[in-house]
């Protein structure tokens, strides 16, 4: 016995090392992205401290004199500028007098720190002045540090005077890598854009599973039932081949039926219609070819796993319907109908997810829109985390995009398995053979 569960063991590791590995890790480590701020101008490691003209513009709401002495180049006589000055082959008491009677002091302009250079002993020239003040330019402006300590050290030079909470807001504002918040999930709560987004995709979900995915594809499932086999064989085939054609190819037959040299167009100039594309012509156009694109597709897998439920009622109960004098639909209402209660469960939680889940068609048909109005939410966290127009790509945001549909998707299946009433359809029969 203890042999036979060690070897169930070890025959059901692989599953579940791939299970961990592509099911578990990619929630888990979307989850965490979800928890903090990466774009692309942060990256995926660690950043530095720069003083950039953002930053600045930051401060300016909160410290808005200390943000405007920060913009101002300054000059410090330090040692640093000094052994500068010395490798500049000027007469060496320039450099000598400069140590011995400015050393440490910090000058807030240019103009200022050249005025004291000119007064020195040896009357540098208007060039040699320029190349001196040079050396001691001690701007933060764009300069990069490594650690907080260094860009505190910086501050400390200019004789800013800041204090200690306050060098940590300049460190927070000017910090380049990514940080973890919980930001995204307030964005996605009280950003208008979210809402449309979330919006579409209800709609998206609700027209195409109702309309196509479990409404038709039972349609074709009886139409087909009550055919005899060989038509109703080549009747699922046909209805199979949106699922078995690449996406790309079945897109692109879409575009060309609604393409302003397509099909639509050219058989409406018959009647004197100029051509135009009638797939971004407008949004309720564009809404009726993602339905289709979608339902037609999703239509054959459900009217395939229907078409299978219908076979598995015993022939029994039609012919004695037949018998007692039932029409098709009392068959249908009182036979076949609540007999398809476990597969449209499954059907209608597959096909939800996989809704919830699934962009190309869009992508690949409108992109989105035209103007965002067919932008679903899978979409929208593609466009944000991987691909969009300005360029910044937000990993953060999309990864907490992508967690939010998780929950839906989750919450909807537990919502099914109650209204379908999960419990009974798997309890033990009454009566046991």
């Amino acid at each position: 016995m203890k042999s036979s569960r060690t070897l169930g063991l070890v025959m059901i590791a692989p599953a579940a090392i791939m299970i961990v590995l592509f099911f578990l890790m990619p929630v888990v480590l979307t989850a965490v992205f979800s928890m903090t701020n990466m774009t692309t101008a942060t990256g995926i490691s660690g950043g530095v401290y720069q003083i950039a003209p953002n930053s600045l513009i930051a401060l300016k709401s909160a410290m808005p004199d200390i943000a405007a002495e920060m913009a101002e180049p300054r000059y410090a006589v330090d040692e640093a500028g000094l052994k500068a000055v010395e490798g500049l082959g000027l007469p060496p008491g320039i450099a000598a007098e400069l140590r011995a009677k400015h050393a440490g002091e910090v000058f807030p302009t240019r103009r200022e720190a050249e005025r004291m250079i000119k007064e020195l002993a040896d009357r540098p020239s208007t060039r040699e002045v320029k190349q001196i003040s040079e050396q001691f330019n001690r701007s933060v402006v764009n300069t990069r540090f490594d650690s907080k300590e260094q860009l505190f050290s910086a501050l400390d030079n200019l004789d800013l005077k800041l204090t200690q909470e306050q060098k940590e807001t300049v460190a927070e504002a000017t910090y380049t890598g990514w940080t973890w918040t919980t930001d995204n999930f307030s964005r996605i709560a009280t950003s208008p854009d979210m809402a449309r987004v979330l919006f579409n995709t209800a709609l998206y979900v609700a027209l195409v599973l109702t309309l196509f995915n479990v409404g038709y594809a039972l349609l074709l499932a009886i139409w087909t039932h009550y055919m005899p086999p060989t038509p109703a064989s080549i009747f699922r085939g046909i209805w199979l081949l949106p699922r078995i054609t690449p996406v790309v190819i079945y897109v692109l037959l879409w575009k060309w039926l609604a393409w302003d040299t397509g099909f639509i167009s050219i058989l409406m100039g018959k009647f004197g219609y100029p051509p135009k594309n009638y797939l971004l012509d407008n949004a309720y156009n564009a809404w009726f070819f993602v339905v289709l694109i979608n339902g037609f597709i999703g239509a054959s897998m459900g009217m395939l796993v229907f078409s299978s439920a219908m076979k598995a009622i015993p022939k029994s109960q039609f012919y004695a319907s037949e018998v007692d004098g039932a029409s098709r639909w009392q068959q249908i209402r009182y036979i076949v109908l609540p007999q398809m209660r476990w597969p449209i469960l499954f059907v209608t939680c597959y096909q939800t997810l996989s809704l919830l889940a699934s962009f190309n068609e869009i992508l690949l048909a409108t992109n989105g829109g035209p103007g965002n109005t067919t932008e679903v939410w899978a979409l929208s966290a593609y466009h944000t985390a991987l691909r969009n127009y300005a360029g910044n790509l937000e990993y953060g945001l999309g990864a907490a995009m992508a967690l939010v549909l998780v929950v839906i998707g989750v919450t909807l299946s537990l919502l099914y398995l109650r209204v379908f009433n999960y419990g009974t359809l798997v309890a033990k029969p009454l009566i046991e053979d």
